[in-house]
Formats: structure tokens, C-alpha cells, sequence
């Protein structure tokens, strides 16, 4: 999987690309942040994007065989299997059960595209880096010379300051904000309205609960939470 300035990045999901064929998009994850992604992908087509979204995978069956007016295909599994192209969103909130869900899916008939709304402004000046499978909602801000890893999800109104760095697997919660020249380490979940203060590195697989406020750096595999946030938890 290839990380490209998003500037250079020229997938379906660009509101400037052509429409070309309908292309067959997938959802992992049928529960509500699934459905807010088909709503995503929807945003995207009437943007001028050419999705074709056929349903969604999960490996804990719905109660209805449709979600969101959108079929039921079936396992995780099954999804590994295919033996035609698809394109996946993986609608998983958690950072480690969306780590856990990629990595069952190696096949290479298997694509990963960064979906973005097509409010959020991302253009060459702003020297942006995006990586494979990234998901971002409406409402963010993203400000200029920043770098998200594969598979970052930024929920609904998010914003990241100049230079920060989130890598692979990090999760923000809605109304989350980054800091200038902040870091994010592998896998970091911030809960909703989190506050992450500039120049602050926050470790791999730590939680920021929902309203905290980190101003000091915080170790891998914490739980903090509060104002200013403090570490109540290292599961390292």
C-alpha cells in the first residue's frame, strides 16, 4: 500500500476525477459507523465520484439481510475470498479491531482507497499526505504539511494542526483536535472532543478519553483521561 500527497492521489474518491466505470466499493463493518461511511460514499457519488457500493461485510450477521437499504454479503472471511476486484472501507472504529480486520484481508484482488469528504479541502499547497484506506468525515480541517498513515479514520469535525503526524490505525472520535507538530503513534484512539496540545507525542495503542486535554507527552498502551488528561491505565 502506497502513501501519496494527496495532491498526487488521482482515485475514484476524488471529487476532480472522472467518472470512468462504476467502480464496486464494499463496507467492513455494518453497524452505525458503516452506515455513516455508505452515507460518505453517497456524498462522494453526488460530488461526482462513480462508487458503486454493493453492501456490507461483517462477521456478526445483522439482524435484517439488509443494512441501510444495502445488502448483507457475508464474513470477513468470505470478503478475503473474493475472487474479483473490490474496493474496501473498513467501517471499524476501534484502532486495534480495525488493525485486526486488515490484516485478514491480504488479497490482492483487494483495495484499500482513501475516502474523503467532498467538503474537506485538500489541495497542493497544503502538501498533505494521505495513506491506503483512510476515512475522512465531513467537517474536518487539515491544515497544511500533514502526514496520516494507512487506515486513519477522522470522524466528523475533526482538525489537525500543521506538521502533525498520525500513523497507521490511529482514530479520532468526532470533534478530536490535533495540535501543530503533534505525533500519534501507531494505533491511537481519542475519544470525542479530545484535545491533543501542539508538539505533544502520544504513544502507540494509547486512549485519550472523550474531553481530555493532553499537555505533557503520554507512554504506549495508556489510558488517560481529564483536564489536563493524566494516565489512569498502561496495559503495556
Amino acid at each position: 500500500m502506497t502513501q501519496l500527497f494527496f495532491s498526487e492521489f488521482q482515485d475514484d474518491n476524488h471529487p476532480n476525477a472522472p467518472l470512468g466505470s462504476p467502480r464496486p466499493l464494499v463496507i467492513v463493518g455494518a453497524g452505525g459507523l458503516g452506515r455513516e461511511i455508505a452515507v460518505l460514499v453517497a456524498q462522494l457519488n453526488e460530488a461526482g465520484s462513480n462508487w458503486d457500493l454493493q453492501g456490507f461485510y461483517d462477521d456478526k450477521v445483522p439482524a435484517t439481510p439488509t443494512v441501510a437499504g444495502l445488502p448483507y454479503l457475508g464474513t470477513i472471511a468470505d470478503l478475503a475470498a473474493t475472487p474479483t476486484p473490490l474496493a474496501v472501507a473498513v467501517a471499524v472504529g476501534s484502532s486495534a479491531g480495525r488493525a485486526a480486520v486488515v490484516g485478514q484481508l491480504t488479497s490482492t484482488q483487494l483495495s484499500f482507497p482513501a475516502l474523503v469528504h467532498p467538503q474537506v479541502a485538500l489541495r497542493v499547497h497544503q502538501r498533505i499526505s494521505i495513506g491506503a484506506g483512510c476515512l475522512i468525515q465531513r467537517g474536518c480541517i487539515l491544515t497544511c504539511d500533514i502526514t496520516l498513515g494507512h487506515f486513519v479514520l477522522l470522524n466528523l469535525g475533526c482538525t489537525v494542526g500543521h506538521d502533525a503526524v498520525l500513523e497507521d490505525f490511529c482514530s479520532l472520535m468526532p470533534h478530536a483536535n490535533v495540535g501543530g507538530g503533534a505525533h500519534l503513534e501507531t494505533g491511537v484512539y481519542l475519544g470525542t472532543n479530545a484535545t491533543i496540545i501542539q508538539q505533544i507525542r502520544v504513544g502507540a495503542r494509547a486512549t485519550v478519553g472523550a474531553g481530555a486535554v493532553v499537555v505533557r507527552h503520554l507512554p504506549a498502551g495508556c489510558t488517560a483521561v481529564g483536564v489536563p488528561a493524566k494516565a489512569i491505565i498502561n496495559n503495556q
